[in-house]
């Protein structure tokens, strides 16, 4: 299936590996028909590959939602992101939609797809990012002239969706992992191990993800190895997720910290990139 190069993120997520593709292009295999992203986020690597068969999933489930809303009402989800102004009124208005619950389980899966978009789109730093009730939390960004209705992007994504054989899900990733067949490329984004005490962030999600997911995660990619499925994972260069894949190969690129809500203290870190093949 030819590659559609408007395809493209639709949304800013945290850890996003838009800006790393350069660097993590030659570390793919060099054909990957069928694909498995457990961490989908954004999904700059899903649209970097386009597979013909993905099997992709996020536990945040009104990101998949936004998703499968692409895929099956993009006409539609384009005039409900027409309805939407860059105001900030109109912005903390929206924002406040899931706290009331009952009134928000109302709302349809297009506008609820709407409403991710837009609050990204114009959210401050376009930070997807939750308090301890699920709630968003946000504030607003006061951008001039941000792109709330990115029609072509949107139309190409809901194309490739449709074209290739793609499965979402919202569960957890092991549940994921169980699953893949041999054959499957794995590509693993897990919310990172924090470089300081205070860098954590996983926040596009109620709960966390501490290092003891991390070590759950580095077992199943053990068991991804025993059973011969290809794996790349990107995390923090940090010691402790150094030590917890020494037995594979690593590769250290260059990330740009963009998240940080101080200007100083954003710039290059290290990132590892860790892969079961050559």
């Amino acid at each position: 299936m030819r590659k559609n190069h408007l395809a493209a993120p639709i949304v800013k997520w945290v850890g996003g590996k838009r800006q790393l593709l350069d660097d993590l292009a030659p570390l793919f295999p060099k054909r990957v028909s069928s694909y498995c992203e457990p961490f989908l986020g954004g999904g700059a690597v899903l649209f970097k590959l386009q597979p013909n068969i993905a099997y992709v999933n996020d536990i945040n489930f009104e990101l998949i939602q936004m998703y499968e809303v692409i895929r099956d009402n993009v006409e539609e989800l384009i005039v409900e992101l027409g309805k939407h102004p860059n105001q900030e009124e109109h912005f903390y208005k929206v924002r406040d939609w899931d706290r009331d619950k009952e009134r928000y389980q109302q709302l349809g899966r297009i506008e609820k797809a709407a409403r991710i978009i837009y609050l990204n789109k114009t959210c401050y730093n376009g930070l997807f990012r939750v308090n301890n009730s699920g709630e968003f939390n946000a504030p607003f960004g006061h951008y001039k002239k941000p792109t709330i209705v990115d029609i072509p992007t949107l139309r190409a994504v809901s194309n490739y969706f449709q074209k290739a054989q793609i499965s979402f899900s919202s569960v957890d990733y092991k549940e994921v992992l169980e699953k893949v067949t041999r054959g499957t490329f794995v590509y693993l984004d897990p919310p990172y191990d924090p470089v300081s005490g205070t860098a954590n962030f996983t926040g596009y999600t109620k709960g966390g993800f501490d290092r003891a997911e991390q070590i759950r995660l580095r077992e199943c990619c053990d068991e991804l190895n025993r059973r011969k499925i290809k794996f790349m994972l990107s995390n923090s260069a940090t010691d402790f997720i150094k030590e917890q894949y020494a037995a594979y190969n690593i590769t250290i690129v260059k990330a740009n910290r963009v998240i940080n809500s101080k200007a100083t203290k954003r710039g290059q870190v290290d990132e590892v990139v860790v892969r079961n093949y050559e």
